[in-house]
């Protein structure tokens, strides 16, 4: 099953919630790290994997509690954070500027600000 499928059959409320501990660097329910990062999530959820996965679910469980930490997730300093932060920026057309990572130095992360740049104007 994809994320977007596990992530579409559990409750939204508690998908949610998890992406915001998760985003926060915080423990976050194990059932929730399982649909959000598949089965072997749980060993890297304290990771930036964590944080990457609560973005990605952010994707398909959007609500405005979670614009400041995905704000917060624009500057993480791992690159996957960010892209993906940017794809949920652009997914959801959130009034977040992304012109800063279009000088990151990660080619990825650049790509994903130029496409949220375009998506969003």
């Amino acid at each position: 099953m994809t994320p977007r499928q596990r992530i579409s059959r559990a409750d939204p409320e508690r998908v949610l919630t998890a992406c915001l501990d998760l985003l926060a660097g915080r423990e976050a329910d194990p059932v929730m790290v399982d649909v959000l990062g598949g089965e072997p999530a749980r060993a890297y959820a304290d990771t930036y994997w964590g944080r990457v996965w609560a973005a990605r679910g952010l994707l398909w469980a959007w609500d405005d509690r979670a614009l400041q930490p995905l704000r917060g997730a624009l500057a993480d300093e791992h690159w996957r954070v960010r892209e993906m932060a940017l794809k949920v920026v652009a997914r959801h057309g959130l009034d977040v500027d992304p012109t800063p990572l279009l000088a990151d130095p990660v080619a990825r992360v650049r790509a994903a600000a130029q496409r949220c740049v375009s998506t969003c104007s």
